[in-house]
């Protein structure tokens, strides 16, 4: 499920990441491609050619020889190459205005190819090189000596030839880089995206499983007292016969089913009410060391019924800005929990302090102690540092969940410590 969840993810990235960087790339070829299309297009657009002949008796020898002169382009210094081929109304090859150095032949394969074309910014091949060309009519005007212009007529036709093999080559070499820096990105971003959706989905999955065994482990928790229950009620109902009095022992059963069955649902209830209000608590001004001696003297005689040595040190009149039912709950259930699993005629030992602009209370208590690959599991619920004991004491693992989630909402932090078959230590840190 969560593999199919990772990997929809992943696709609807990618297919974003792509089409914005398709667009990115396609503007960025589209814009270059104009450019120099553009730029081809100017360089091969002479505007009109004009011929003239000039009559006139006032005129030079070497003028009326001259007969004809063309508006003609030339090469321009550092850019492409460029030549210009004249032809009849037929295509025949009339002349040809070139620096490059070409057989005669090539030009007149060039004039007839683009001849027999005639389409504007078409391109050919000529010795190895791409060429494209525009074909544009010459008008011939007669003026006379006096200066008077007689009709323009229209005459032969001008082919414009301009080498783009390089601007070719660069618009090929422009879309090679942008698709190998495409798929180089691609497989970047796709690397970055699995990492990341990888993280992503790993808390989701992580409260799933935790859901799924807070299911099984509360459905555990409450098979037993239902089990109590129906079994005392199954024993009743054999013996419908009896008195009341002669069956208070069952009934004191089916009482200590419903009210552990009472309690666990209370505590799930309380749970369930810290996780999903947030509604921050209201904070006052308190003595937290009355709080903390309170508690330690309400649950003095349950230490002393186990025979363990309750001592203290508590910094007195250390005053704090907080809830003082929510730190009065917590520590009544860490300590709670240190004389549940201290050992026999063990220590308990309560320390209020403070450090900077923090109070600092711990309670540690002699034991067992927890396993140092369990200790990141101590807050979770229905966890128990000793399985064996679970119903000896009453306890469903869900004290620490509670004192967890009250310090969280309280801005707090609560944490343990913990060495094997010798100590733990359960520390929550306020703000002054």
């Amino acid at each position: 499920m969560f593999t199919k969840l990772r990997n929809k993810f992943l696709i609807l990235n990618m297919s974003i990441t792509s089409m914005v960087m398709i667009a990115a790339f396609a503007i960025i070829y589209f814009i270059s491609y104009s450019n120099i299309h553009s730029d081809i297009r100017n360089k091969l657009s002479s505007g009109p050619v004009t011929q003239v002949a000039i009559e006139g008796n006032d005129l030079s020898d070497d003028a009326k020889k001259g007969g004809t002169m063309a508006a003609v382009q030339h090469v321009e210094i550092g850019g492409p190459p460029l030549f210009h081929i004249e032809v009849d109304a037929n295509g025949k090859m009339v002349n040809v205005d070139s620096f490059i150095d070409m057989p005669q032949e090539t030009y007149t394969k060039a004039a007839e190819i683009a001849w027999s074309n005639k389409k504007n910014n078409s391109s050919i091949t000529i010795e190895g090189k791409q060429w494209q060309y525009a074909i544009e009519r010459v008008s011939k005007s007669v003026v006379l000596g006096n200066g008077k212009q007689l009709n323009t007529v229209e005459s032969n036709y001008l082919i414009t030839f301009l080498d783009v093999t390089e601007a070719n080559k660069t618009l090929l070499q422009l879309l090679t880089t942008l698709i190998f820096v495409g798929v180089g990105m691609l497989a970047v971003i796709f690397i970055i995206s699995l990492i990341f959706a990888n993280r992503a989905i790993r808390p989701i999955a992580e409260t799933w499983e935790k859901q799924k065994q807070f299911v099984a482990d509360a459905s555990h928790e409450l098979k037993t007292p239902l089990s109590i229950i129906n079994a005392n009620f199954d024993v009743l109902m054999a013996n419908q016969e009896e008195t009341v009095q002669s069956q208070l022992k069952w009934l004191g059963y089916i009482r200590i089913g419903t009210d552990r069955m009472a309690k666990l649902i209370n505590d799930l209830l309380a749970l369930a009410r810290l996780e999903t209000i947030h509604v921050e608590a209201p904070k006052t001004p308190f003595n937290m060391s009355d709080v903390i001696r309170d508690v330690m003297l309400s649950m003095e005689a349950a230490a002393m019924e186990k025979g363990i040595k309750l001592t203290y040190s508590i910094e007195p009149d250390l005053l704090i800005k907080s809830d003082p039912e929510k730190v009065q709950q917590v520590t009544a259930i860490l300590l709670d929990n240190a004389i549940k699993y201290a050992n026999e005629r063990g220590q308990i030992h309560i320390s209020l302090l403070k450090s900077k602009r923090h109070a600092v209370c711990s309670i540690k208590n002699s034991g067992k102690g927890i396993p140092k690959q369990d200790l990141p599991k101590v807050f979770d619920r229905f966890y128990r540092a000793d399985p064996s004991r679970t119903h000896e004491n009453g306890s469903y693992g869900l004290g620490l969940a509670i004192a967890k989630t009250i310090m969280d909402g309280l801005g707090g932090e609560i944490q343990a410590t913990s060495a094997e078959n010798e100590w733990t230590t359960f520390t929550f840190t306020l703000g002054l």
